[in-house]
């Protein structure tokens, strides 16, 4: 069946078109963009959407290459899954101990022996970029900076970042420790999205402790009020680097340079990114996860029809101006039998722009449909024969 109908409150049109074709996970094809980005002074960088994920702008972004301090963005993310789980608390007493008041770097200047709130170590660890906040942190968690860093290795599994590896919570020079543009760009969006009430202290420009006030070393924070954080870091051997994200008009991008020459110079590049990005490109969800798209026949079933969705929110990043050109095609998997389970594949929802598929995501059960009486198993058994 061929059926076009303009969605409401999309401005898109959608076309149902029944196959045997199975659906597949949310995939994103690239865009090529027009005009190119702008020459990037960096070892390695990469430019995204948050909602979409899709990537408008990369260069080496999955070379591995040391990435100083941005490490404590790992780090700050076990801390906030241990406090989400319960294992800790914000307000929790942490003694610090020798390695960590011996801890060299950037500091929050912590004292030995003595108690500071997790929540202090946190904010003294993200905004001051405090190695000493760093190791009290995983020592408290996990025993050791050792274990801490297993941990830390677990969590990059989980999330998706494939080629990273950490030795320590710290991000200090280390032989087997390194990571890659793309990866810091998953875990900073999984920051954002998994712990938004922690993700407001990246945006704070100052932090004291023990009558030492320390500034954030983002330089975009004072340059650019759409800019909420996240993390610098340097060393000589992995230069100056920066992951970043940026908020204009509902449209949220993610930024990471690795290897710039100076503390001006990573914040200069991550601007070039940022202005390219929200110039020429538009981000829109289309699709909120558990609503209904469209709904199909059912054979056999004790209702006659199935509501069809998505699991996850589908949103797209496209060309600015070109929104209204999309064209959203469902394929559904023929003939649909009962019993149909809640949340089985039944099919997919594709996004063209032009002639460019940009994006597919798997079509849904969101309801379950039980099998029929015996009667309309054979009504539909004999229709079904007679229509092929």
């Amino acid at each position: 069946m061929f059926l076009e109908s303009k969605l409401m409150f999309k401005r898109i049109k959608i076309v149902l078109v029944s196959s045997l074709l199975l659906g597949v996970s949310a995939t994103y094809a690239a865009i090529t963009p027009n005009p190119t980005a702008p020459t990037i002074a960096a070892k390695s960088y990469i430019l995204q959407d948050f909602a979409s994920g899709r990537v408008i702008a990369e260069q080496n972004s999955e070379q591995r290459l040391p990435p100083a301090s941005i490490t404590k963005l790992m780090t700050a993310y076990v801390v906030s899954h241990e406090l989400a789980s319960g294992n800790i608390n914000l307000a929790d007493d942490v003694l610090i101990s020798e390695k960590a008041w011996r801890m060299v770097g950037s500091r929050s200047f912590i004292e030995v022996n003595t108690k500071v709130p997790v929540e202090v170590l946190l904010r003294g660890m993200i905004i001051q970029s405090g190695n000493d906040a760093a190791v009290a942190l995983a020592e408290h968690i996990a025993g050791s900076e050792e274990t801490f860093a297993q941990m830390m290795n677990q969590y990059a599994q989980q999330l998706g970042m494939f080629n990273t590896n950490y030795q320590n919570a710290t991000g200090l020079p280390s032989a087997d420790h390194y990571t890659t543009a793309k990866d810091i760009a998953i875990l900073s969006t999984a920051i954002i999205r998994d712990f938004p009430d922690h993700y407001k202290w990246y945006a704070e420009k100052e932090y004291t402790y023990n009558n030492i006030t320390q500034h954030n070393r983002n330089k975009l924070l004072w340059r650019d009020a759409t800019v909420d954080g996240l993390k610098t870091g340097h060393t000589e051997e992995a230069g100056y680097c920066l992951a970043a994200s940026a908020q204009r008009s509902g449209m949220r991008l993610v930024s990471v340079v690795l290897g710039t020459r100076s503390e001006n110079a990573r914040a200069q590049e991550t601007q070039k990114l940022f202005n390219y990005g929200f110039r020429f490109f538009e981000s829109h969800e289309l699709y909120k996860a558990q609503d209904k798209i469209t709904d199909v026949k059912v054979w056999k079933g004790a209702d006659k029809l199935v509501n069809l969705g998505l699991a996850t929110s589908l949103a797209v990043t496209v060309p600015r101006g070109r929104y209204k050109e999309l064209v959203a095609t469902t394929n559904i998997q023929q003939p649909v039998i009962a019993p149909i389970v809640l949340g089985s594949t039944l099919g997919q929802v594709e996004i063209r722009l032009g002639d460019e598929l940009i994006a597919t995501q798997t079509l849904v059960a969101l309801n379950g449909v039980e099998q029929g009486s015996w009667w309309r198993r054979l009504i539909d058994s004999l229709m079904m024969l007679i229509w092929g």
